[in-house]
C-alpha cells in the first residue's frame, strides 16, 4: 500500500516537471515568434517609408508624388515611424530636397512631414531635423502666410526640444526673422510668432544668449503694441506674447528697460480690460490671458516700489484694485487654482503703496478678502500677507481694520496647525495690537491667549507667540 502511494507521487511529480518543460518550450517559441514578427513589422515599416520616399522623389506625376508625401506624413504621426524614419540613411536628405524643390505643393507636404516630426518629445528626432531648420528659417521671409505659419510652428516645436537646434538657429538670425514676422498683417502668423518666441524664451540659456538679442531688437515694442487693449486685440495673439513677456521678466535681464518701454502701463490697461470683459461674458477661456498678465505684473512689481514708478499713474488708480477683485471673483467661480496668482499680485501692489491700501479700505474689500480664508493654506497665507501690508501702514489703517470681523477670523487661523498660516496670523496680530491697543483688549476677552498657548512649544513660532502675548498683556 505504501509503496504504491510512493510510486503514484513520483509519477505526479514527473508530470508536473513535464508540464513545466512544455510551458518553457511554448514560451520560448512565442518569444521567438514575437521577435520574428517585430523584425517583419520593422522591415515592412522601413520598406513602406522607402516606397513613399521613392514615389515622392521620382513619381510619374506631381499628384502621385504629393500623395506619397501625404501617406508619409500620416505615418509620421506615430512614434515608431518617426524613429524608423530618422535612422534610415538618406531619409532626411530626401525630405529636405523635397522641401527645397520648386513645386509648391510638394514643398508644403514636405514641411508638413517635418511638422509631424517636430511634435516628438525626443531630442534625437529634433536634432535629426537640424538640416531642414535653415530652410524653414529662410521661408519665413516668403509670401504665403499659411506656409510661414507652418514653418514658425515647426521651428517652435524643434527649438524647445533641442539645444543643438537653438545653437544652430541663433547665429543664422532667428531673432531678426521673428522681428520681421511680427509685423505681418495676418493674425495666424502673429500667433505663430508668439508661440515660437515663447518656446525660444523657455531655453535654459535664454537669459545669457537669447533675451539680450531680443531686447536689442524691435520685438519688444511690437509685442507691447499687440497686447494693447482695444478692438484690434486678438486674444490668441495676446496670450502668446503675454507668456513671452513673462519669460523675459522672470529672466531679470533688464526689467528697467521693459518699464521704460511701457510694459507696466500696457499690463495694467490689459488687466482693466479683462475685468470689463469678465463682467460682460462668462467665457472660461479668459483665464488663459489673465494668468500670464497677472504674473507679469506681479514679477515686475516685486522689483520696484509701486509709489516710485515714475509716470505710472495707473498703479495709483483704485480701478486696478477693483479690477483685480472682479478677476478674483471670476477665478473663485471658474478657476480656483488661479486665486493665489491674483492674491500675489494684490500683495505686491499693496506692499509699498499706501494709496492702494487706502483703496482696499475705501472700496470695502476687506470682508471679501476675509471670506477667502477658509479655501486653502496657500490662499490664507496670501490673504493674511495683504492684510499685514495694510496694517503696517500705521494707526489710521488699523482703525479701519478693527472693530470688525478681523479678530474672530484671526482666532480661527491661529488655531490651525499650518505653521505658515499661524506665523502670518501672529504677525498681523502684532501689528494690530501695536497700532490699535483696543484690539488687544478685545482679543483677550475672546480668550485669545488660550488659542496661542497651543503653539508655545513649537520652535518656529515660540518667539512670535511670546511677542504677541506680551504686546496683548501690556496694551
Amino acid at each position: 500500500m505504501w509503496s504504491r502511494r510512493q510510486s503514484h507521487l513520483r509519477r505526479v511529480a514527473c508530470g508536473v516537471e513535464e508540464l513545466r518543460c512544455r510551458r518553457r518550450e511554448q514560451e520560448a517559441a512565442l518569444r521567438k515568434a514575437r521577435r520574428e514578427q517585430q523584425l517583419v513589422s520593422k522591415r515592412l515599416l522601413r520598406e513602406s517609408i522607402q516606397q513613399f520616399l521613392r514615389l515622392a522623389q521620382r513619381g510619374t506625376d506631381e499628384k502621385e508624388r504629393e500623395k506619397a508625401l501625404v501617406s508619409l506624413r500620416r505615418g509620421l504621426q506615430h512614434l515608431e515611424t518617426q524613429q524608423t524614419f530618422i535612422w534610415m540613411e538618406g531619409s532626411m536628405r530626401i525630405l529636405v530636397g523635397l522641401l527645397t524643390c520648386n513645386r509648391a505643393l510638394l514643398q508644403l507636404e514636405a514641411a508638413r512631414c517635418l511638422h509631424e516630426l517636430s511634435h516628438s518629445e525626443q531630442s534625437a528626432v529634433a536634432e535629426a531635423c537640424l538640416p531642414a531648420t535653415s530652410y524653414l528659417l529662410i521661408y519665413l521671409s516668403g509670401h504665403s502666410s499659411d506656409f510661414i505659419e507652418l514653418c514658425l510652428y515647426t521651428l517652435g516645436n524643434l527649438i524647445v526640444e533641442s539645444e543643438a537646434v537653438r545653437r544652430h538657429l541663433l547665429p543664422q538670425g532667428i531673432v531678426p526673422a521673428l522681428a520681421s514676422c511680427i509685423q505681418s498683417p495676418h493674425v495666424a502668423v502673429l500667433e505663430a510668432v508668439g508661440y515660437t518666441l515663447s518656446q525660444l524664451l523657455q531655453a535654459k540659456e535664454a537669459p545669457e544668449k537669447i533675451i539680450p538679442h531680443i531686447l536689442d531688437s524691435t520685438l519688444l515694442q511690437h509685442m507691447l503694441q499687440l497686447m494693447q487693449p482695444g478692438p484690434k486685440l486678438n486674444p490668441g495673439v495676446a496670450v502668446e506674447f503675454a507668456w513671452s513677456l513673462h519669460y523675459i521678466i522672470c529672466s531679470q535681464v533688464n526689467n528697467a528697460l521693459l518699464i521704460t518701454h511701457g510694459a507696466l502701463s500696457t499690463l495694467v490697461l490689459l488687466l482693466l480690460d479683462l475685468a470689463e470683459v469678465v463682467q460682460r461674458t462668462e467665457d472660461v477661456g479668459l483665464e488663459l490671458l489673465a494668468c500670464p498678465v497677472i504674473r507679469c505684473l506681479s514679477n515686475l512689481l516685486a522689483e520696484v516700489a509701486t509709489e516710485d514708478v515714475g509716470g505710472q499713474m495707473e498703479l495709483r488708480d483704485e480701478r486696478i484694485v477693483a479690477a483685480l477683485f472682479i478677476l478674483l471673483e471670476f477665478f473663485l467661480q471658474k478657476q480656483p487654482s488661479l486665486l493665489p496668482e491674483g492674491l500675489w499680485l494684490l500683495n505686491n501692489l499693496t506692499a509699498n503703496s499706501p494709496t492702494l491700501c487706502t483703496s482696499l479700505l475705501s472700496l470695502d474689500l476687506i470682508e471679501p478678502l476675509l471670506q477667502l480664508l477658509s479655501l486653502s493654506n496657500v490662499v490664507t497665507v496670501l490673504v493674511l500677507t495683504v492684510l499685514c501690508n495694510v496694517a503696517e501702514k500705521g494707526p489710521a489703517y488699523c482703525q479701519q481694520l478693527w472693530p470688525g470681523p478681523l479678530l474672530p477670523c484671526l482666532l480661527n487661523t491661529v488655531a490651525l496647525s499650518d505653521t505658515d498660516v499661524v506665523g502670518q496670523s501672529l504677525e498681523l496680530l502684532q501689528l494690530l495690537f501695536l497700532y490699535q491697543p483696543e484690539a488687544a483688549q478685545a482679543f483677550l476677552q475672546l480668550s485669545g491667549l488660550q488659542a496661542l498657548e497651543r503653539h508655545q512649544e513649537e520652535v518656529q513660532l515660540q518667539d512670535r507667540v511670546h511677542a504677541v502675548q506680551q504686546t496683548a498683556l501690556h496694551c
